[in-house]
């Protein structure tokens, strides 16, 4: 019965159907990823010589089942050059996903990966307009409207649109030492997007990163988020783009050795990371 369940559920998932009953039964359902490289490649941070800053952000997820690009950051030239300089071929790059419709993060999809790619499979939220779904389907991608949360493939996840200031959807890695969220701008709120990721699987989070959008907020709203994610009892983080060099330095005086320095050319990998010690 609970495999049918599961079964009925990923159809109705991936069809994005799926009531909240529904997606429970995708819960515990999926092997951890024990293998996982994160290739940060567009950023206005630099982390890595060689590479060009721009404001915007983008980064390759590779382990998965699937090769899946987030964001694809302003400017498409820009991009292309990192990827080639990084030694990235876009043809290898399965799915993209986007967090939101703002042009520093979208500004290298259609004219760029999209004229390179045309089999992707993009993750849009449903806030794009009909003109930039047509462009993208005449390049030959497959769209996926992606308001609920998603299961892109084995341990990886969309939490689907979240409402703030801007519609905003965030990935969600499961991994064999706990979950990693990666945000392109947290509009919706930082601590709320790490929420909807930690009730996608209700796993540990293990490292959040991306942009916070924190960069304009004093340093003692700053230091209170900080108090709540590690109340939601997130082990690392690596604010980059739009969270501000304040925001930066008080995570990395909050977190120490578990604060990652990230920008463009940084590469990630489970090894970046301790095992959670049982108590």
């Amino acid at each position: 019965m609970k495999t049918l369940l599961t079964v009925v559920a990923i159809i109705l998932v991936c069809a994005g159907v799926a009531t909240p009953f529904l997606w429970e039964a995708l819960k515990g359902s999926h092997t951890p990823l024990d293998d996982l490289t994160i290739t940060v490649v567009y950023d206005n941070y630099a982390a890595a010589e060689g590479l060009e800053t721009d404001w915007g952000f983008s980064c390759l997820v590779e382990g998965a089942e699937k090769t899946i690009l987030f964001d694809t950051g302003a400017d498409g030239t820009i991009l292309l050059r990192n990827m080639n300089r990084l030694g990235i071929d876009v043809s290898r790059i399965d799915v993209v996903v986007i967090s939101h419709s703002h042009g520093d993060h979208i500004g290298g999809l259609l004219d760029h990966v999209l004229e390179q790619n045309g089999r992707i499979t993009l993750y849009l939220p449903g806030s794009f307009t009909e003109t930039f779904t047509n462009i993208a389907e005449e390049k030959g991608a497959t769209i996926v409207e992606s308001t609920e949360p998603t299961r892109i493939c084995e341990s990886v996840y969309i939490t689907g649109v979240l409402q703030g200031v801007v519609e905003e959807q965030a990935l969600a890695i499961s991994t064999a030492k706990g979950m990693i969220v990666i945000t392109g701008c947290a509009h919706p709120g930082i601590v709320h997007m790490v929420k909807a990721a930690k009730d996608v699987t209700s796993e540990d989070i293990l490292f959040v990163m991306g942009g916070f959008h924190l960069a304009e907020r004093h340093s003692e709203y700053i230091e209170g988020i900080i108090d709540q994610l590690k109340e939601l009892g997130v082990r690392y983080t690596g604010p980059c783009h739009c969270s501000g060099d304040a925001t930066r330095e008080l995570f990395e005086r909050e977190f120490g050795d578990a604060y990652i320095s990230v920008g463009v050319g940084k590469v990630i990998t489970l090894d970046d990371f301790q095992w959670m010690l049982l108590a």
